[in-house]
């Protein structure tokens, strides 16, 4: 289950809002949260591939993304000592 978001625009898209953002991706991002929101551990993302899970590095480190689509990356911090995804985030980091 998601802890936290990082912004109110990835947190609205998850309650069901329609943000202009996103609305070209919308399902994709959609799926991908609630895939997020069941995981019960970061490895699980490993599947399906498609995920391309990452662990981040640099100004991101100790967080790991999940690819949307070619631009956008669905983000999160995770530990072991932490048992959900916090500081949710959907964005174009690159």
């Amino acid at each position: 289950m998601i802890e936290s978001f990082a912004d109110k625009t990835t947190q609205k898209l998850f309650e069901g809002s329609s943000p202009k953002r996103f609305r070209s991706f919308q399902a994709q991002a959609e799926r991908k949260l609630q895939l997020l929101d069941s995981a019960t551990h970061c490895e699980f993302l490993r599947s399906p591939p498609g995920n391309h899970l990452e662990k981040l590095t640099g100004n991101r480190s100790g967080q790991y993304s999940i690819r949307i689509n070619k631009q956008y990356r669905l983000c999160c911090s995770w530990d072991d000592n932490q048992p959900n995804p916090s500081a949710v985030e959907l964005t174009d980091y690159h």
